[in-house]
């Protein structure tokens, strides 16, 4: 018991002789340490506010201007036209002053603002700068004159040193593109994908919504993007939350799977401990804002950071209409579920982390305990997977007081949640394809009742040591943490040689905590039925997971080309072959470029695409030659498409922002609700690879996460989620429904990886030819 006693910092007792007090010396120093730990991160943070407060400046430039203009009027000069006179004779009147006592209030009244003013002007150039895309339509390889004179210009006015949101406020807003130009990209898209008497309506459609309804939505839309930093997230987070939590939508989750092929251990508490101390170093980084921000073109153009702000000890509260979103500013504990108990497990010590060998001792102690669930805890979590408005009611009517509102607040503000899984999932050579496909459904849903849903970041801790996790943010950020998390886990951290984390246990450290839960038969009966649906989505999921080893992004830009658009193009032809039709197709992209961007719609099915897919499938003189013509166009349109969306000038967001003011003053729009009901039967994200210096692929070939995958969007679709992991690897994520009876993920994927083959080889004359010809 002497952790109990360690949770209070003195006892005392009332006798007949006086009172009888009992200090706890132990306690008294964990309570210090906890509050200098405190104090240190507040001083931090405000360290770090006035860094990115004054940013592209620095604190120090405000007294090398003061010096400077005090030197000035030393020198008898008057650098501020007048100015300093005016503000001495103001200074005059309160007559609390000598002379030279005014003269150098009034130099470093006028040395501030001065500084000031150059900080509003550097911030406003580059932001000027930065709203210049030009150079992302250049030629690829090629940077005119123009554009290396725009990008000195920016990394002058950039600063130095620049923190994770030193940008933010540099960072240009999202432009609302023109009504017209958007209804014309928009009838472009589909008119590879519509019978020729649909088009003709839908161009009619689109154009009376352009000249009537379209301006007068559009004139909200402008008044909005004028006072919001973006005029799309706001409506766009309310839509995603609004609906039931698909645990299987690509919008509500991006699970991230392990290494591969390499295990670092098999004791699961160990690979628990130096995992979670690399995602609480990561959260540390991020506190203090160590994290760099994202640069393209060569270091120089910033993307927005955002994103960052809400990884950690956030989580999404249900509501009867609308979800909101509940973001603790510090959390000093993980809950950990296991065999459906949950368990409160504090994360500092002695006023600092928990070591890796702390945290395994933890886990193993977790792992140890013989308790049982109590009466509806092992299957509470299912209520973030089930329908919101049962969840909502259930939570204001069952864990608003008590035990359970100690406990569901343990689980809300904890840093992130954990399950110790009992499952061994991962790479198997004796059955590849089985154990990815398992793998990957287990980190997509697990069994509905072992993960939180509503945590921003749920990392799997599997029985054999792999790990996992699953998050609701775009896949870039998490992508971010995730590699960070490997690396650290297998190059810095390491494991003893018999597999334990590096260190020693540390008895003293509280054991933890179990949580208490009184949970009523109603509620038992509301967990139930949320189980069971979630059961039935899950269960319904065909997902098959694979990696493509033929050849990677390597060959593919030998042949002069973007492996994006080389993917993208393959998926069509896929698609192609599996369905004998092209369908609507969505890739996503991002627009970070802009201050709080998230993310826009490629409509990678395109006329060019299409000509090209048909003429893979005929024959004849000259067919070789046009089948590589028309690759070409079609690999350039896609690049166009997908610089138009990364640069504002997308189709999707921009009608459905449209479609929700058209809501809100309740006017009916029967164009925008048609697009707004067209599926997407073909889902796709590339999940980009940040950090390879991390990893160092060359030396370790055998050091590569495969990433994660995603549900299907449509009931009739596919999910395709992929990764360019080095030069001579493409990890695919295919997913399906079993209800369907037109989809197969395993089918698909034969199709998949005959399309990358067969358009390789329409190289095999050229670019191949370096390969031996690979086929």
């Amino acid at each position: 018991m002497a952790e109990a006693h360690q949770a209070v910092a003195f006892q005392f007792t009332v006798t007949p002789d006086g009172i009888d007090l009992r200090l706890s010396h132990e306690a008294l120093k964990q309570i210090y340490l906890s509050g200098l730990h405190s104090w240190k991160k507040k001083f931090i943070r405000f360290k770090n506010g006035i860094i990115t407060g004054v940013y592209p400046a620095s604190p120090s430039s405000w007294l090398i201007v003061v010096v400077g203009v005090m030197s000035t009027m030393y020198a008898k000069i008057d650098p501020s036209l007048g100015i300093i006179a005016k503000i001495n004779r103001t200074l005059d009147t309160t007559g609390c002053m000598s002379s030279q006592t005014k003269n150098v209030v009034s130099g470093v009244l006028f040395g501030t603002g001065l500084w000031v003013a150059l900080i509003i002007t550097m911030r406003y150039s580059l932001k000027v700068l930065l709203s210049y895309h030009g150079w992302m339509f250049a030629q690829h390889g090629k940077i005119s004159r123009a554009t290396r004179i725009w990008m000195g210009l920016v990394k002058i006015f950039s600063g130095r040193k620049p923190m994770l949101y030193s940008f933010q406020t540099s960072l240009p807003r999202l432009p609302v593109p023109a009504v017209k130009d958007t209804v014309d990209r928009y009838l472009e898209s589909v008119k590879p994908l519509m019978k020729e008497s649909d088009f003709k309506r839908m161009t009619v459609l689109a154009q009376d919504f352009a000249v009537s309804l379209g301006p007068k939505l559009q004139w909200y839309l402008k008044l909005k993007s004028w006072w919001a930093t973006n005029y799309v997230p706001s409506v766009y987070i309310r839509r995603r939350v609004a609906s039931p939590p698909d645990v299987l939508s690509a919008d509500t989750c991006l699970p991230f799977q392990d290494l591969l092929y390499v295990m670092p251990t098999q004791i699961q508490a160990a690979r628990a401990g130096n995992s979670i101390h690399a995602i609480l170093l990561y959260r540390r980084r991020l506190d203090r804002e160590e994290i760099k921000p994202i640069l393209l073109l060569g270091s120089t153009v910033p993307l927005c950071s955002a994103q960052w702000e809400r990884m950690f000890n956030t989580s999404r509260i249900p509501g009867e209409e609308t979800d909101t979103i509940q973001h603790m500013r510090d959390s000093k504990h993980i809950v950990v579920f296991h065999k459906g108990r949950y368990f409160k497990v504090w994360l500092y010590y002695d006023g600092r982390l928990l070591k890796p060998r702390e945290i395994e001792q933890q886990m193993q102690r977790i792992l140890d305990d013989p308790s049982e669930p109590q009466p509806g805890e092992a299957k509470l979590a299912a209520l973030t997977a089930g329908e919101r408005v049962p969840w909502a009611k259930c939570r204001q009517a069952y864990f608003g007081h008590g035990k359970n509102k100690q406990s569901l607040d343990a689980v809300e503000k904890a840093a992130f949640f954990v399950t110790l899984d009992e499952t061994e999932q991962g790479y198997r050579k004796e059955d590849p394809e089985a154990s990815m496909d398992s793998y990957a459904k287990s980190l997509l849903h697990g069994r509905c009742f072992d993960r939180w849903f509503d945590k921003s970041l749920t990392f799997i801790v599997f029985k054999n040591g792999k790990i996992g996790e699953h998050s609701w943010a775009d896949a870039p950020i998490v992508a971010h943490l995730w590699e960070y998390v490997l690396a650290t886990d297998c190059f810095q951290l390491g494991y003893a040689e018999d597999g334990h984390c590096k260190g020693d246990p540390n008895p003293n450290i509280p054991y933890p905590t179990r949580l208490q839960w009184d949970i009523p038969e109603e509620c038992q009966q509301v967990i139930e039925t949320s189980l069971n649906s979630a059961t039935i989505l899950a269960s319904d999921v065909d997902f098959h997971s694979f990696p493509f080893h033929t050849f990677g992004k390597g060959l593919i830009k030998k042949c002069r080309t973007s492996p994006d658009a080389f993917v993208q193009l393959a998926l069509q032809l896929a698609h192609y072959k599996d369905m004998g039709k092209f369908c609507l197709t969505y890739e996503a992209s991002m627009t970070r470029l802009f201050r709080e961007g998230r993310t826009e719609t490629v409509r990678s099915c395109s006329t060019e695409s299409c000509n090209f897919v048909l003429a893979m499938h005929e024959s004849g003189e000259g067919a070789f030659e046009q089948r590589l013509r028309l690759f070409k166009v079609a690999s350039e349109k896609h690049q166009h498409l997908y610089r138009l969306a990364m640069t504002g000038s997308g189709i999707d967001r921009h009608l459905f922002c449209l479609y929700v003011v058209s809501k809100y003053l309740a006017v009916d729009s029967p164009f925008l609700k048609e697009v707004l009901s067209e599926p997407w039967r073909l889902s796709t994200s590339q999940t980009p690879q940040q950090q390879v210096e991390l990893f160092d692929l060359e030396r370790n070939p055998e050091y590569v996460c495969s990433g994660g995958g995603f549900g299907p969007v449509a009931d009739d679709g596919y999910g395709v989620s992929y990764i360019l992991v080095g030069e001579n690897l493409i990890s695919f994520h295919i997913s399906s429904k079993f209800s369907s009876p037109e989809t197969d993920s395993h089918r698909f994927g034969k199709h998949l990886t005959q399309a990358m083959t067969d358009i390789i080889r329409l190289f095999g004359f050229t670019a191949a030819a370096e390969e031996n010809e690979l086929f």
